[in-house]
């Protein structure tokens, strides 16, 4: 029977030994799978944020459709200009006082124009499927724009987000749930990784420093 007893309380041993490694182990791999899927969703969000940002410097607004913002990318043109400093003689002034008098102003010439896709995306054309969130089987970012009412002017804006859900779909869901709750300094807070708002003028990521900058 001692021997019975033995062997049933390393048994036990055995399981709780387990039980507590894998309640250290799977947490760790877990955020392991996390951070490099993150990483990887941050990149293309970055992206869509260069192309929206472009689509408005040029049309002066933004766009809820990808489709609409993949054809930008490839037909549009940014005018570039030169500033150059001039004056010249207020005639007006002359006459009235019979003193000379110089206005100071400032000239902008329009010398050519550069594509949108060559400034932004140089060689690659990663840009055609920036809509499918990287690590799932094409699933699409969440895109919408708007106007935002401030200072007594409407406001162009634009939001473009992804459920950690969608990111973690085949990870342990209880780790999931926790990951949605998150409030850190270090981590991605609530339930969504995303660009801009709609509520307020933002194109800022969500995302912690440690993943690399959110506003550029």
């Amino acid at each position: 029977m001692r021997l019975v007893i033995q062997l049933i309380l390393w048994a036990v041993i055995g399981v709780l030994g387990y039980l507590t490694f894998m309640s250290v182990y799977e947490p760790i791999q877990f955020n392991k799978v996390k951070e490099a899927r993150y990483q990887k969703v941050i990149e293309r969000l970055k992206d869509i944020r260069k192309a929206e940002l472009a689509h408005k410097e040029v049309t002066g607004k933004f766009t809820g459709s990808f489709d609409s913002l993949v054809r930008f990318i490839d037909t549009a043109e940014y005018t570039i200009t030169q500033r150059r400093d001039t004056s010249y003689l207020d005639k007006e002034y002359q006459k009235n006082y019979g003193v000379d008098k110089m206005i100071q102003d400032v000239i902008v010439d329009t010398i050519g124009t550069a594509p949108v896709k060559d400034s932004i995306f140089k060689n690659s054309s990663r840009y055609k499927k920036m809509m499918y969130v990287p690590t799932t089987d094409k699933k699409k970012f969440d895109l919408a724009a708007g106007t935002v009412y401030k200072n007594n002017t409407n406001i162009p804006v634009f939001e473009v987000k992804v459920a950690k859900d969608v990111i973690l779909a085949d990870q342990d869901s209880d780790e999931v749930a926790l990951e949605k709750q998150v409030i850190s300094v270090d981590g991605v807070n609530g339930e969504y990784l995303k660009v801009g708002s709609l509520e307020e003028v933002n194109t800022n990521g969500n995302w912690p420093k440690v993943y690399g900058a959110n506003d550029e």
